[in-house]
């Protein structure tokens, strides 16, 4: 490798694009980092900044998407600042992958709508491709399949036939909607229809496993044949389908894709289920359960436990189902947390990448932009994104104070922990669009029908809180009771034909203890739910 300065960076680049096509995503990082610091050395900003857009590329590969949206902000910058609009596009394109693997789905939207607005303006087919499909993968994140299959099928549409990587992305993409939209046709009774878009999706991951393949990339062979063997599971060909997950299983080991692994264990457990074999499904489903939470994987985590409650269900130990149902509703609520810290963080890492770029023009600013931003980081940390309601971290940060100040009073504090019945039937039936209505019209009726001296708050997933000052248990009971009726009488079809929502809701009074106060609501929440849900529950 030359390390003299005029052919060394073109030279660091193109070995780093090689191991991003081999899948060796780990090595191409440190030689993109390296193309990157080069580049700064000969004052090459273009290169700077395509060396920065191709480590973010792997980084998110390897589970590093804070370390990747940072990458492409810095290249984003840098192709502002010598006007290269198509530079700007790809960085905004990838970038919206970290996004939305970390949850932050608004961002990746608008990352993609500002790079599709490029795109259009330079009527670049290839550019145009990248923006639907990555488009598709993000809707597909959010549960909205349809407009999932609508952006890929325009991805599909505009494909360069020769670019054999962008063909494979859009295909094994289409294959990944199929495993999951096939269920929903089969339950909703459209069983033609379910059938032929098996029968699509199964040319799609054959070719797309034919590209892989051809390409010698394990990274996209493990993807495709999990996809592959969990369509067939689908067509009931569960020893084929066991046997092609297998096979994506054994690439992820061998080249440390610990993520795809863990998908792989899950699926394996899934096909078991679907033929029936639940016990031996469970013990499979345990596996993958240890290895996704040694990796920190919580998104896969949380299904995981899911599937396990739903096996142990159908196995008909109810304990250990609704042990794993509580683990992943606590995940649940940490994941929301989390998209709100990361947001935070992200904010963070803008904020100071704008401040290095404004120090030099204009230092006088610096105060003023601290200031605004803290004022903004600290709002956002504080207030659930889709209701506009206090978050987990402000009631945390609010309870003990409310209780101190009934304590300091001798006047009688009490809490509510509402959750929504059934929610995960709204959104399988209306989807997770519909869901999200659900819950900002729950947070409206309940911040409607409180006093302005109690708080309420979204805790994360289908679950409110309300604190009641200066009211006692019975009164807190009553007042609880209102708002079960509100919301159950609500008119839900206004937002979709048939809709019903209730709401099961525990209720508990401070008695000197701050931190008991929530477990009590949430353990009289739990009796609600087994009671028949819709209902209030203030004692036991």
């Amino acid at each position: 490798m030359s390390i003299s300065g005029v052919t060394e960076t073109p030279s660091l680049y193109d070995e780093a694009e090689a191991a991003r096509r081999r899948g060796d995503y780990r090595a191409g990082v440190a030689l993109a980092r390296q193309a990157a610091d080069h580049s700064v050395r000969r004052g090459d900003v273009a290169g700077q900044a395509s060396a920065l857009r191709l480590a973010a590329n792997q980084l998110l590969r390897v589970g590093e998407q804070e370390a990747a949206i940072t990458a492409c902000t810095q290249a984003a910058g840098l192709f502002e600042s010598i006007g290269d609009e198509r530079g700007i596009c790809e960085t905004l394109t990838v970038q919206a992958i970290p996004f939305n693997d970390l949850g932050l789905h608004e961002e990746a939207l608008d990352a993609l709508d500002r790079a599709r607005l490029i795109a259009q303006r330079l009527d670049d087919r290839a550019l145009l491709y990248w923006v639907h499909n990555r488009t598709g993968v993000v809707h597909a994140a959010m549960g909205d399949l349809a407009a999932s299959n609508e952006c890929l099928r325009h991805a599909l549409a505009v494909v360069d036939p020769g670019d054999d990587e962008a063909r494979f992305c859009v295909l094994n993409n289409l294959g990944d909607n199929a495993v999951f939209r096939i269920p929903q046709l089969r339950e909703l009774g459209r069983e033609d229809e379910a059938e032929e878009l098996l029968t699509t999706a199964l040319g799609h991951v054959r070719t797309a496993l034919e590209l892989a393949q051809a390409a010698n990339h394990p990274y996209r062979q493990s993807i495709v044949l999990d996809n592959y063997g969990m369509l067939m599971a689908h067509r009931g060909d569960y020893g084929e389908a066991f046997t092609l997950v297998e096979n994506s299983r054994m690439i992820a080991l061998a080249h440390g894709y610990r993520s795809l692994e863990s998908a792989a264990l899950q699926h394996q457990a899934q096909i078991r289920l679907l033929r029936g074999d639940c016990a031996i499904a469970v013990l499979g489903l345990l596996e993958a359960l240890e290895r996704a939470t040694e990796a920190k994987e919580k998104p896969m985590t949380m299904a995981i436990h899911l599937q396990l409650s739903q096996a142990y269900e159908r196995i008909g130990d109810f304990k250990a189902s609704l042990s794993h149902y509580r683990s992943y509703h606590a995940l649940e609520r940490e994941a929301h947390n989390d998209v709100a810290a990361v947001r935070a963080r992200m904010m963070v890492h803008l904020f100071e990448l704008d401040n290095a770029r404004l120090e030099a023009d204009n230092a006088r600013l610096e105060s003023e932009l601290h200031r605004i931003r803290s004022a903004e980081l600290e709002e956002q940390a504080l207030t659930d994104a889709l209701t506009g309601l206090a978050n987990r971290r402000a009631a945390d940060q609010r309870l003990p104070a409310m209780a101190t100040l009934a304590d300091a009073t001798g006047r009688p504090f009490c809490l509510a922990i509402a959750d929504v019945d059934h929610f995960k039937n709204v959104n399988d039936r209306y989807g997770h669009a519909a869901g999200d209505d659900v819950l900002r019209r729950i947070g409206a009726l309940l911040r409607e029908h409180v006093r302005g001296t109690d708080l309420v708050a979204r805790l994360g997933g289908e679950e409110f809180l309300v604190a009641f000052e200066g009211v006692d248990l019975p009164e807190a009971t009553h007042l609880a009771e209102k708002l079960r009726l509100i919301i159950a009488n609500h008119d839900w079809s206004t937002l979709q034909p048939g809709l019903a929502v209730t709401v099961s809701i525990g209720v508990a009074a401070h008695d000197g203890d701050p931190a008991l106060l929530l477990p009590r609501a949430d353990a009289r929440l739990y009796a609600a739910k087994h009671a028949g849900r819709n209902r209030v529950v203030a004692a036991g």
